[in-house]
């Protein structure tokens, strides 16, 4: 295989692949499920660590 036919691969095979991958991660994000995960991980900052606390 030369460069150019790498190149050319990775021009278009390579940023097909990227828009899949992107479009996955933000479909993940977003999906229905995840809406209690990212509520604790919204309020975790004002969660205690000592069990004292309560």
């Amino acid at each position: 295989m030369s460069y150019n036919h790498l190149r050319h691969l990775a021009d278009s095979y390579g940023l097909l692949f990227m828009g899949i991958v992107f479009l996955t991660l933000v479909g993940w994000t977003f999906r229905s499920r995840a809406h209690e995960h990212h509520a604790r991980a919204a309020n975790m900052i004002c969660e205690s660590e000592d069990p004292r606390d309560g």
